[in-house]
């Protein structure tokens, strides 16, 4: 609720108005908003393995099967994301390429 959106009042509604006008660059309940949630995000996870280094952090829902929303929940260093069956393969795929990029040599 970081946004304080309802999906079943808003995004019927309002959201197509929202992203036509710029008001949001993308649908947040599609994908996560890297700057202010995943930043939330970010600091809820350092402070809380800060607290207790062995705490497992996760998502589930929609955004546990969006490929760049789990690329942000890796380098945020989440150990796992849930999202519905027929999003599986995709979040599999996701989850994947961000170990495979984070391994990669960086360029220098």
């Amino acid at each position: 609720m970081t946004f304080g959106f309802s999906r079943d009042d808003v995004e019927g509604r309002m959201m197509g108005a929202y992203l036509e006008l710029g008001l949001l660059p993308r649908n947040p309940f599609d994908v996560v908003d890297f700057d202010g949630v995943g930043e939330l995000v970010r600091l809820g996870t350092a402070r809380g393995r800060a607290t207790r280094p062995t705490l497992k952090v996760g998502v589930c829902g929609e955004h546990g099967g969006d490929p760049e929303s789990i690329a942000m929940f890796y380098d945020a260093g989440l150990d796992y994301v849930s999202c519905s069956p027929f999003r599986v393969p995709v979040a599999r795929l996701a989850a994947a390429q961000s170990v495979l990029a984070a391994a990669a040599p960086k360029a220098t």
